[in-house]
């Protein structure tokens, strides 16, 4: 898919509001507007809708999700109800986290003791939300401290990152509900979907945005687009490395997108030869002596494969390797866990590398130790005509693809509540 010569513009040329983006807040933007009498253009850097939402097609309608691929907080995901409009399949049995398989690299005492250390470190990451701010590593203590590592990997799926690098205030700050369920056809081919029919220009990367005058002026790879509002739903990466320039700049801005580093996560694919040979639904981790190790998933929906999660320094280092090093990682970690003769039985299928995109450089965002307040400082409005979107803004749904969709609407309704059509910006 490439940039459509056919999307319409407005007879003088100047749109009402261009969309950074098409990803899930883009996206979400765009859909709200287009029900508007306002004129809407979405600019997009890739050849596809989604971001860091991407689906590859896979055997019998299913799907295989290189990004987001559970829908939390299911009983408040707007995506559920998009879902069902579309026609698409949602699994709504218990993740595969709930359901780790023992007996392998840990028995079923020390997944206990895991449990409770987990419980602990979960309370008193509660508690001191209520303390001045600090990295969360700081509350490891003699109950915690023996499942650091394991520990620390779970921060790493869950964040992006250690708990080194995470703000205990914005860690607390996350709201998700017990309901975690699956797209079966994939999230990312559910996003691409509600994408379709939107006025979306394929290839055109903005660099920068003029706004020292009236309309905006957008350099695009396409070609100047001239916009009297903008809203700008791109990963913070690409403020902070300066990837989408502002004439003045919005020191501030940067500042926060910086505060708000993506972390890294990725997964890989792996096909399994022996259905048999593996328990199905069930999750294992690698090792549990390190945090630089992958969390798999035997046998997800039933299908003969293995879907391997990295997270943290793990990912960011395997992103720097040549293409094939997650797969490669994941049947050692896998052949030393069921034996050697699984190697035989694992073929790689895909895998991600979301910190070598050149569009999106990482994976979720999380608030450096101090920095909580960063999500309410990226989001503010410039003169009341350039507005962002985007994870990163989410008060407490950041890092998933819901709370940058609900992002992307409630950008999109301020504007329409402050703005008519063809009016000033």
């Amino acid at each position: 898919m490439s940039a459509d010569p056919a999307v319409s513009r407005p007879a003088d040329g100047i749109v009402d509001v261009a969309v950074i983006g098409a990803g899930a807040a883009g996206v979400g933007a765009a859909r709200r507007l287009a029900a508007s009498s306002l004129s809407v253009l979405v600019l997009e850097a890739s050849n596809r809708a989604g971001g860091r939402a991407h689906t590859l097609a896979g055997r019998s309608g299913a799907g295989i999700d290189l990004g987001c691929g559970w829908l939390h907080s299911a009983d408040q995901n707007p995506w559920v109800a998009l879902a069902e409009s579309e026609g698409f399949e949602l699994d709504r049995s218990r993740p595969s986290w709930e359901r780790r398989l023992t007996g392998v690299n840990m028995s079923d005492v020390q997944a206990r003791e895991f449990g409770r250390a987990f419980e602990v470190f979960e309370a008193k990451l509660e508690a001191a939300a209520a303390e001045p701010d600090r990295p969360a590593a700081e509350l490891f203590d003699e109950i915690t401290a023996p499942w650091r590592p394991m520990l620390d990997a779970f921060s790493s799926y869950y964040n992006g990152a250690l708990f080194r690098d995470i703000s205990v205030h914005d860690y607390a700050a996350y709201q998700p509900t017990d309901e975690n369920w699956r797209v079966v056809q994939g999230y990312g081919a559910l996003v691409a979907q509600t994408a379709a029919g939107l006025p979306i220009v394929f290839k055109a990367p903005v660099t920068r945005i003029d706004r020292t005058g009236s309309p905006l002026r957008l350099a695009t790879a396409t070609g100047e687009v001239q916009a009297r509002m903008v809203i700008v739903a791109v990963p913070t990466t690409i403020l902070s490395e300066d990837r989408l320039a502002f004439d003045p700049p919005l020191p501030d801005h940067a500042a926060a997108a910086d505060a708000l580093p993506l972390g890294h996560v990725d997964k890989c694919f792996l096909a399994l030869a022996e259905r048999a040979a593996l328990p199905v639904e069930m999750m294992v981790t690698g090792r549990t002596t390190t945090a630089d190790t992958g969390s798999y998933t035997l046998q997800p929906f039933g299908r003969p494969m293995i879907e391997g999660f990295f997270g943290g320094d793990l990912a960011e280092a395997l992103e720097a390797e040549p293409p094939g090093a997650f797969s490669a990682f994941a049947i050692d970690e896998l052949a030393a866990l069921f034996g050697s003769s699984l190697r035989r039985a694992l073929r790689p299928i895909a895998e991600s590398r979301w910190g070598a995109d050149p569009y999106i450089r990482g994976a979720y965002s999380h608030a450096r130790p101090g920095q909580a307040g960063a999500r309410a400082a990226l989001r503010r409005p410039v003169e009341d005509r350039i507005f962002f979107a985007g994870e990163a803004c989410s008060a407490h749904a950041f890092s998933t693809c819901h709370g940058a969709y609900q992002t992307g609407v409630e950008a999109a309704e301020t504007v329409l509540a402050g703005h008519a059509p063809g009016g000033g910006g």
